[in-house]
Parts: structure tokens; sequence; C-alpha cells
């Protein structure tokens, strides 16, 4: 079920109402709401619904079993073992369902070793959509049990946790001591934060159905399917262009996610925060996908040891984080390089102790998150170095009859989603201060404007969110 959509709406109106007629008993809600999210994550495919059902299940009786370990509230050998376990367990099935047919497709046949038979049996696996997002998810409950951070909760928190649908399939990835709490007071349904919440639904739907899906059309799609046929000019603006549609494409479904916690009286983290703006890559992941970020950092980048083991620990930790923070975008050699190139100029940043100048380094640093995207978005290896190399050699007019791809539209979508990264704060929210002044009807009837705006100018149909499929 795709956010943008008039099924999509219908149901949040069903849930809505039947979330704020249970808030009052917190075990009929909880059920409600899981029932819901159940329904909203099936509606893509009931088969998987089990293993989302499954994985609740199980990290429900890992958090338990890890807090049995620890009766004194400090991890023990026996806690421990259990977080493995489940650290394990989780990392298994998510394994299976992402990275077993690469692993032997890949992987395992080009080595001299290699049985290419092997490959039927892993043939035509469907990945889960979001199982990465609520397995991390997972993952992060049943390891702050066992660090003591967390105290386990019961089996319809747990499915409520993981389940919760605004967040379900691409994030933001909230922690339970994030989400359990607010789930546990009883919120005012008089005081729902509708203005903050009705700003964002709109301006992710416009970035989602208008510049998103614009870009792909226009330019994206076509030049990163034959860069060869196009010239260096075109190619340089769908780079530009895919920078632009991935930010509009992720941060517009994050900001309606947001916006649906908020109208069911729940606040997310943070997901976003100007990211193109960044004076240098470590100021970018402090800016983009920011609830991964700080995931990746206190799971695994801690964890290896962080900065406490050396410069050449450290630049290891980083390098290896990143290229697992590769890994976990997808299945694929080039999710591999994007993650080493990030990971590499981290390191460099550190060891240089680079200090940015503020033009030159959002300059910089712009240009290193394009040349990377451009693997990001590419199917295979080679792909990419054709669009790079399409980059280099291609500046000796069209390599295509008829007009350019490059036309006013298309520079006014990408020069004005990235001039919107510098509005100042202040402003946004003096705005929003303004419409949360006016009468809830008022409020209703300017957003329904704003959605018929962006339904007429739109695409027919929309395609589904970039990262349904990590």
């Amino acid at each position: 079920m795709l956010f943008p959509t008039a099924t999509f709406a219908v149901f949040f109106v069903v849930a809505f109402t039947a979330s704020w007629l249970t808030r009052p008993f917190p075990l009929r809600w909880r059920l409600t709401m899981t029932a819901a999210s159940f329904v909203f994550y099936g509606w893509w495919s009931w088969r998987y619904a089990g293993l989302l059902g499954a994985s609740i299940v199980g990290n429900w009786a890992f958090g338990w079993a890890t807090a049995r370990a620890m009766p004194l509230g400090r991890p023990t050998a026996t806690s421990r073992w259990t977080v493995r376990v489940a650290v394990a367990a989780n990392l298994a099935l998510l394994g299976w369902f992402k990275y077993a047919e690469w692993l032997v497709v890949d992987v395992w046949n080009p080595l001299p070793f290699g049985d290419v038979d092997a490959a039927s049996t892993v043939a035509g696996i469907v990945l889960p959509v979001g199982i990465s997002f609520f397995t991390f998810q997972a993952m992060s409950y049943v390891i702050d049990i066992g660090r003591g951070h967390q105290e386990p909760i019961s089996l319809s928190e747990t499915a409520l946790f993981l389940s919760f649908f605004p967040q379900l399939v691409a994030g933001p990835i909230v922690r339970a001591s994030e989400l359990v709490p607010q789930a546990r007071r009883r919120a005012d349904p008089r005081r729902v934060r509708s203005a903050p919440a009705f700003r964002l639904i709109a301006a992710g739907l416009f970035k989602k159905v208008v510049v998103s899906s614009y870009l792909a059309d226009q330019i994206v799609d076509p030049v990163f399917g034959a860069p060869a046929q196009h010239s260096a000019w075109e190619v340089l603006w769908a780079v530009l262009g895919y920078a632009v549609q991935i930010y509009a494409d992720f941060s517009g479904y994050t900001d309606i996610a947001i916006g649906c916690a908020l109208l069911l009286g729940f606040r997310f983290p943070q997901n976003f925060d100007a990211p193109y703006t960044a004076v240098s890559l470590q100021d970018f992941w402090r800016r983009w996908h920011m609830t991964l970020s700080r995931w990746l950092r206190d799971y695994l980048y801690i964890p290896l040891g962080g900065n406490r083991g050396g410069v050449g620990a450290t630049y290891r930790n980083l390098a290896l984080t990143m290229l697992l923070g590769g890994l976990w975008h997808g299945a694929a050699w080039t999710f591999v390089i994007w993650g080493a190139i990030h990971g590499g100029v981290l390191a460099l940043e550190r060891w240089r102790a680079y200090e940015p100048h503020p033009v030159l380094g959002r300059l910089r640093t712009f240009a290193i998150v394009c040349v990377a995207w451009v693997f990001f978005r590419s199917p295979t290896f080679a792909d990419a170095l054709g669009v790079l190399g399409r980059l280099v050699t291609g500046w000796g007019g069209h390599a295509h009859a008829g007009a350019s791809l490059v036309n006013p539209v298309v520079v006014l979508a990408v020069a004005g989603m990235l001039a919107t990264q510098f509005v100042p704060l202040r402003a946004v929210l003096a705005a929003q201060a303004g419409f949360a002044r006016l009468h809830l009807a008022a409020q209703a009837a300017m957003l329904g404007v704003g959605l018929l705006a962006i339904d007429t100018l739109g695409p027919e149909g929309v395609g589904p969110f970039i990262y349904f499929q990590f």
C-alpha cells in the first residue's frame, strides 16, 4: 500500500478513527493498531505478514530471555550469548531473503570451486518489503536490553513497536525507548499537532509525486538506461537529477510517515536535515538518513571499537561500517562500492583533520555524494562506469536525435529543490505557526487545495518509493 494513493487515504481515515476511539483502552488500542499495521503490510503480500509476525514473537522471546539472564540488571555471560543468538537469527533471516541469491550467483559461482547448479536453490527469492527496517529495529531492541538500556516489553507492545505502519516499510528507524513510552501515555485527541502534520504530509507528497516522479521520468531513467545515447551535458543533469530524486523520494516518504504519526499522537525522530548543505561527508551523515546513521554508529561502529583503538583501527572501523552500511542497502557490488567511497572519504577527512571552507566544502561534499550516487543508482559496476565515462567523453554534442532532455523545467526542479535546503528553519517554523493559527477547517481547506495541485502536477500513477527495495 503506497502513501500517495486513494487506497491509503481511506485506510488512514479508518485507522485514525479507530486509534482515537480505542486510545483510552491501552491493550485494545495496541491490538487495533497492530491489526491495522498488518493490513497495511499484508496489502503488499499476505504471505510475508507471517514473516513479520515471526520476527515479533521471536524478538519478544529473545528480549525476555536476555532480561532473565540479567538478574542484577547487568550483562552476564548468558545474556551476552542470548543477544548474540538473537542478532544471528535476525541476520540469518535478513541474509536469506536479501543476500542468498547474490552470494551464490555473484560471489560463490565465479570462484574456481563455485557450483553453478547452486543458483537454482536460491533463484526467485522475493525480498519482503521493509525487512531491513523492522529487522534493524528488532536487533536494537534486544541489544539495548542486553546493555541494560531497555526493559523488556509485553508481546502486544513488541508487536506495535515492530509493525507500526507509518514507519514499517522505510523508516525512520525508531527505537523501543522512543515509541513505547509514547504508546503508554494517554494522548489527548484535542492536542493533535495538526499544523506540522499537514505541512509534512503535503511537503512529502509534493516531493514524491511531483519532483521525484518528474525527474525520474524526464531525465534520470532515460539517461541512466542508455548513457551512451546522451551528451555529457545531459548525463551531468541526470546525475544531479538523481541526487535530487532520491532525496525528494526518501525524505518525502519520511515527511509523510512523521506527519501521519503526529496525527496518531506520536513524534518520530527527525530523519533528514538539509543534507546537501553539508560541508563535509561527516556532516552529510549527520543530516542524511539520520536514524540509520545513529544505528550504524551505536550498534556497529562503536562495538567494532569506534575511535578507541588508535588511528589505524579508527580508519578500519569507519571503512567496515560504511561497507556494511552500503551492503545493507542492497545485494550488489555497486552498493559495496558506494559504501567504500563514503568510508574512504570519511577516513580521509579524519586523517587530514579536515576543516572545510563553507562554500568549497559544500561543493566538494556534494560532488563526492553525487559520484557515489551513480554507483547507488546503477544496476552494475559496468553501468556506473558507463555513466561516469560518458560524463568525461561526451562533450561533443548530442549523441541522439531530438531535443535535449535538459529543459527549463528539469533545471528548475533540480535547482529549486537544492535551494530549499538553504531555507532557514525559522522561516519554515514561522510559516507553520501562521498555519497553526488558522481554524481547523481552513487548514483542511488549504491542505485540500494543495493535494489537488499535487494531483494535477503529478504523473498518472505513482511508482513505489525507492527505499522500499531495501
